[in-house]
This record gives C-alpha cells, structure tokens and sequence, in this order.
C-alpha cells in the first residue's frame, strides 16, 4: 500500500513540473529543406538530356490540348463543344489506365493525343521526360539525365510546356531542356544552377515554363531575372537584369495584358514584377513592387481584371491586390490592399480560377473558421465571400479546374467533386472516391474527354466523356 502510494505521488509529481515543450522549437519556413549539399551547391557535372529510350511508335487522331500549367490560356477553364459527364449515378467515371510515379507533384501536359510528364527515378538517379499515349496509357519514348536528388516532400513537381513541334520542361534542380514533341529529339539543355547562380528553391522547382511563340520563358532569380530563349537553337535572345538579386520561388510567369501592354508577370521571392512581351521592349522591366513578399509563394499571379492582379503565398502570407498604371509610357504598380488568410482570399498551393467578374479558391488551414472551404467572391470585394463551401464540404491542397459550366475539385485521398459554377450558392453535383490517394496535389489536366490527375505516386487517366 505504501509503495503504490510512494508511486503514486511521483507520478502526480512529474505531471505537474513535466514540460512536454521543453523541445519544441519554432518552426520557419524551409526548416524541412534537406541538409544535403550535393542539391543545393553541386559540382555534379549534369549533361541534359543525355540518355533517350523509345518503346513504340504511335499515332493518335484525337486533336485538343492542354499543353502547358493552367491550360492554354492560363487560367484554368475550358470550354468543350461537347459536355462532359455530369450523370455519375447512370454512368460511373472510371479510371482506363494509372501509371506509376516516383515520388513527387509533377502533373502531365497533353498535346493531341500525347501525354508529357516529368519524373524522377530514385534507381537511376535520374530525371525523365516521359511520353505517353493518352488513350492507351502505354509509354512510347523517355529523354532523361542523371541528377543527385533527395526527396523532401517529393521530388518532381513542374508540367512541361507543350508546342506543336517542341517540349519544354524545368526539373527540380533547375535544369530547362527542350526536345522535339513527336521524336523527343534533344534541342537544348541550360542548367540555371551553373549558368545564371540560380538557387534552387526549398523543396525543389516548382515553377512551370511557358512558351510564346516558340521562345520558352523562365524566371531565372540569378545572374539574371528573365530569359527567352529559342526552343529550336537554344540560343538566348534576351534577358532581364536582375539587380535587386529576386530569387526563383515556386509560383509560375503569368502572361498578360495590361494598359494594352504585353508583359510577364511573376512573384519571385523579393518581389513582384512586370517585364515586357512586346518586340520593340521584350525583356525590360517595366515594373516591380516589393511592399508584399512573402518567403514561400507557389501560387502563380492572376488577374483580376481592371488593371488589377492577385497574389498569394503560404505560411500565414494571405493575399494581396496590385494596382497597374501607366504614365507617359512607364508603368508602376502599388499595393491596393493585403489581408491575412482569415481576412479574405488566399491560397496555400493552388492558383485560383477567375471568370466573369468572380474569382474561386479554396482557403488554406489558417484560415479561421474557413478554413480549406472552397469559396467564391467578387473580384470587386476579395474579402466578403459571394458563397462558401460549408463546414461539411472542406478541401485541402489538391487541384480544381472548371469545365464548362461545371467546377473539378479533387481532394487529397483521391475523392473527386463535381461542384455547379454558379454565382449564387455552393452546389455539390457528384462526388466519387477514385483511389486511396496520399498528397493528391498535382495539377489537372484536361483534353478530348480524358482528365488527368495524380496522387504522390501515380498518375491516372479518368473517362469524363457523355
């Protein structure tokens, strides 16, 4: 009895004076980067595109596209001149074929039938550039190279930009290569580690290249701010300079117009900035803002229309309207408003969608008592929600695109939402659980009736057609 009550009292003692916190340490942005100098300053000699395997030969006569992060337009929306399948009781969605991932986020491009994804292979130490049937699911050709990465929530994450004769892609240590769509013929390589002193972002690239007019776009955040480069010679035809030293973040160059202006529009870490699409001025900056600049931004820019531009970023950022102006031909931009993510729209990962006067997203875990609902506003009025999602319909990092009239919401388990476009109220649709997913991030892609998605370790190909 004495011994049970000697114990007792030393177990109520340490109870009372243990501090479960004593080792808790704050945690900031990039802590979870991985210690490892062979990712970050490499003497690796990387030769792009070095090795190339072909399987079989294909044709397809299917003929849309979705060849690049967002779609061709870059926002996210497609119009079909047919409706997709909204009648899931009558006809079940399936999945036709899945393939296999190394660990990451990276999401495919489609170009008339072709599926193009990056991926990493942990046995070959290697990044791939794969090529892929779209309706078979069978892989015809891969270009790849040999680079050290270790894995930090995942390795791949960008989408090739896709022509009709060239594929443009970023892998996760900075390396740009370009190869002919149909052969996967190496073009070009440009390794931004080495050439430009590019520091490769925490957890890896996530920016997604462009292409205009055959000349692929990339935010260097080196030695310089901006490059244009030829995909058929590879030769650099303009770069921007880069004197504030802005570095690379994961967000995407968002192509605009603006004061019947063409520019790039791209939120490095830094900064904000505009530089010119036009021929007489390509390259030049034409504005840049520092007064938001959060650590971490993935979010690519948007915009609001009205001479206006959305910009979000993670860890506790929110979000933030620019105001674009113009006098005597120069161009400026100034901080309209910010807010916290419980004050009005943010985003963590994903870039929200903007159509006919409304902007759509889902908000992030510290975003109070909205947390992770998916929500709509005016582009008038970020901060009063038009509709909300519920507290029974939340969501978390994985992707959204609209089809016609019709919203995708994929959830990170693999759960798929059919959600109505409306301006009025949330309207849920049709719901289905495709596959045990884990971290079902990245992107949609979207072409010829067949959605593509993908959880951390596969990609699938799901039948939308009526």
């Amino acid at each position: 009895m004495v011994t049970t009550a000697g114990l007792s009292l030393l177990l109520l003692l340490f109870w009372l004076f243990y501090d479960p916190t004593k080792d808790f340490e704050v945690y900031n942005p990039g802590m979870d980067q991985p210690n490892d100098s062979a990712v970050n300053i490499s003497t690796e000699n990387v030769v792009i595109g070095e090795h190339f395997t072909k399987f079989t030969d294909y044709t397809s006569q299917l003929s849309e596209k979705w060849p690049s992060f967002r779609g061709e337009n870059h926002d996210n929306i497609l119009k079909t001149a047919y409706p997709i399948n909204e009648n899931w009781k009558a006809k079940e969605p399936k999945i036709i074929w899945s393939v296999e991932t190394g660990e990451g986020h990276a999401a495919p491009a489609i170009y008339k039938g072709l599926v193009y994804f990056i991926d990493y292979n942990e046995k070959e130490k290697a990044d791939m550039l794969k090529c892929f049937s779209l309706e078979t699911g069978k892989e015809l050709w891969r270009r790849w190279y040999n680079v050290h990465i270790k894995r930090n929530h995942g390795m791949s994450r960008t989408i090739p930009a896709v022509t009709e004769n060239f594929v443009v892609t970023m892998g996760p240590r900075c390396h740009v290569m370009c190869v002919d769509r149909l052969t996967g013929n190496l073009h070009w390589g440009i390794d931004l580690e080495k050439q430009y002193k590019t520091e490769t972002p925490l957890w890896y690239t996530g920016q997604c290249p462009i292409v205009v007019d055959d000349v692929a776009i990339i935010a260097v955040g080196g030695s310089s701010l901006m490059i244009g480069v030829d995909c058929k010679t590879g030769k650099v035809l303009w770069e921007t300079p880069n004197e504030k030293n802005l570095k690379m973040s994961h967000s995407s160059i968002l192509p605009i117009t603006i004061l019947n202006k063409k520019m790039f529009v791209y939120a490095s870490i830094g900064g904000i900035i505009g530089v010119s699409a036009e021929a007489s001025d390509m390259g030049k900056k034409l504005w840049e803002i520092s007064d938001w600049a959060p650590s971490v931004i993935a979010p690519a820019p948007v915009y609001l229309g009205e001479n206006r531009i959305y910009v979000t970023g993670g860890y506790g950022a929110g979000g933030a309207i620019l105001k674009i102006s113009e006098k005597g031909g120069g161009f400026s931009a100034q901080l309209e408003t910010k807010f916290a993510p419980h004050e009005g729209l943010a985003s963590e990962q994903q870039t929200a969608i903007v159509n006919n006067g409304f902007i759509y997203g889902i908000l992030p875990k510290d975003a109070g008592s909205n947390r992770n609902q998916f929500i709509c506003y005016s582009t008038s009025d970020l901060k009063t929600p038009v509709w909300q999602s519920g507290k029974t319909n939340r969501y978390g990092l994985g992707p959204y695109i609209q089809i016609n009239d019709k919203f995708l919401i994929l959830s990170d388990d693999g759960t798929l939402d059919m959600i109505q476009a409306s301006k009025k109220s949330f309207e849920l649709v049709n719901q289905k659980k495709l596959f045990d997913g884990q971290d079902a991030w990245g992107p949609f892609a979207f072409a010829d009736g067949y959605l593509l998605l993908r959880d951390s370790k596969n990609i699938y190909c799901l039948d939308l057609k009526p």
